[in-house]
């Protein structure tokens, strides 16, 4: 059969996919590691909200498939993925679930991580947001949240083997060099996510990551002049 290679992956979603992929990682070692290393840890983890907003973004401004209006699927096509009878290019139904469900875990845990605290010396940027209740709340959903996200990677890592080894299909190298190898002439590569599209994202992640960052909170009381406070 004929056999062409089209674009399936455009660059921002490659670069978002790795970036992710090595901020998480880093996130792991510096949450678990604690001491001076949560300074790092905040650091990342306002990264990491900032990659979601940008992706979100790129969901609706993107290429073909990275939309999620084109690989968001009903339940309806998910049975027929589970019963051999899906055929298409991109995320699958079934993947698509597992990236919603990464991205929405991934999100509250950058948002929770906003307002926690660890009891020492780390504070969330918008910690004087809430109250030290709401704030050791949130901080043990965040350290709860840890399993979970580690689960659904673990998953993920295994359906990617299930792919290669089982189906014979890399799911890896498209993701690196964005293309994939078809035969047909029915499948399109991907169309869409200009720069002007690429721009508009990017400005909602710094956005977001300027408001996380408490951008819009006010500025702390100056400090007192020289010599205003006794030094008994």
């Amino acid at each position: 059969m004929n056999e062409r290679a089209i674009l399936i992956w455009d660059l921002p979603t490659r670069l978002f996919h790795w970036l992710l992929a090595l901020l998480v990682a880093a996130a792991f070692v510096t949450g678990l590691q604690g001491g001076n290393l949560m300074v790092w840890h905040g650091r990342i983890g306002l990264v990491i909200l900032g990659l979601l907003a940008f992706r979100l973004a790129w969901g609706v401004l993107g290429s073909t498939y990275a939309r999620f209006g084109h690989f968001v699927r009903g339940p309806g096509e998910v049975i027929d993925y589970l019963r051999g009878r899906w055929q298409g290019l991109g995320h699958s139904p079934l993947a698509a679930l597992s990236v919603l469900a990464l991205l929405g875990l991934l999100l509250f845990q950058s948002i929770s991580g906003l307002m926690a605290n660890d009891d020492i010396a780390f504070r969330g940027p918008l910690y004087d947001l809430v109250s030290k209740t709401t704030s050791n709340w949130l901080t043990g959903l965040h350290r709860q949240n840890v399993w979970l996200i580690g689960a659904l990677i673990a998953l993920h890592l295994c359906a990617i083997l299930f792919y290669r080894f089982v189906h014979k299909d890399d799911l890896v190298m498209p993701m690196i060099h964005g293309h994939k190898r078809v035969s047909g002439t029915a499948a399109k590569p991907a169309t869409g996510g200009s720069w002007l599209a690429f721009l508009a994202a990017l400005a909602v992640a710094f956005a977001a990551v300027w408001i996380a960052d408490g951008g819009l909170l006010p500025p702390p009381p100056p400090p007192p002049p020289p010599g205003s406070i006794p030094t008994w």
